[in-house]
């Protein structure tokens, strides 16, 4: 199958001054002054900020005898505690409960800052970013709408680290926003691989306020990158559903269908996706699609 690309807004993003200051920036995540925000708002630049380990037995001797049902046991009830312990979960915002994980690499480029805890001096400059971009833009939906804007083109060219960021600094203006958890579900599948992880984000962005239009289409996306095309086919019904208008939605679709072993259908999804708007890789998919499900 063609690789599917995750989408985003497509527009260009000046990062000259994002690599110019990061190494001073990026000690801390969300650390930089009221007057560097506000003057990159004005300027129109990017907004810069800033296992398991459980053993198993190697042997057991129950009552004189080797007991195979006993290692099992040992083994099943360690395998047990250790996921449970993986399993653990912490409340980001009122209500909301998400399952702890790190992965490796700046706790900045993560989603929510890797579960860092933070000392007095970083919760102190996380205040003073809120502080400085309420002073810059007025009000906090329209701070978060500027820094998911900017996350957003940093997803589409590709800039998954510099994405993170902006979804960090959006998860501290209004952490009960919706866009917060599809952003660290797209981070999660394009920069870490996690689709456990990318499933839970998109679920909870679904249930979250002011959802994109095109948050279904992307976790079809996400579904079908994991194969999970009976998933995705459902998810992807209702995406043609909140965005008729975007071919992407229509062309995963197609797959989904074809993959489900229905050409027919696959066909008509790649008719409707024909008359929409294209986006990047659009045409290829298409063709692709086309090709595989043997459209007239």
């Amino acid at each position: 199958m063609v690789p599917i690309p995750l989408s985003g807004v497509a527009a260009s993003l000046n990062l000259d001054r994002f690599h110019r200051d990061r190494a001073r920036l990026l000690r801390y995540p969300a650390a930089w002054s009221g007057t560097e925000t506000i003057m990159s708002l004005r300027a129109n630049r990017p907004l810069v900020n800033y296992r398991w380990s459980g053993g198993y037995p190697t042997g057991l001797r129950y009552k004189g005898l080797h007991s195979l049902v006993g290692l099992l046991a040992i083994m099943c009830a360690t395998l047990f505690s250790a996921g449970a312990a993986s399993a653990e979960t912490v409340e980001v915002a009122p209500g909301v409960q998400v399952t702890r994980k790190t992965w490796s690499g700046p706790t900045s480029e993560q989603p929510f800052f890797g579960f860092a805890v933070k000392d007095a001096a970083q919760k102190a400059a996380d205040e003073k970013f809120v502080k400085a971009m309420l002073e810059a833009v007025g009000t906090r939906e329209k701070a978060f709408e500027e820094t998911t804007k900017r996350g957003w083109r940093a997803v589409t060219k590709g800039n998954a680290s510099e994405a993170a960021q902006r979804f960090n600094q959006a998860f501290l203006l209004a952490p009960e926003q919706s866009g917060v958890y599809h952003g660290f579900a797209v981070i999660a599948q394009m920069r870490f691989r996690d689709n456990d992880f990318a499933d839970e984000m998109f679920r909870i962005a679904r249930k979250q306020p002011n959802p994109l239009k095109s948050l279904n289409a992307d976790y079809g996306k996400m579904l079908l990158i994991a194969k999970r095309p009976r998933e995705a086919q459902e998810v992807l019904e209702q995406a043609v559903k909140d965005a008729p208008d975007f071919r992407d939605a229509w062309t995963n679709l197609a797959w989904a269908r074809l993959q489900n072993g229905d050409a027919a259908a696959a066909c008509a999804a790649a008719d409707e996706a024909v008359k929409q708007r294209p986006s990047g890789n659009a045409n290829t998919d298409l063709t692709a699609v086309r090709s595989s499900a043997q459209c007239r």
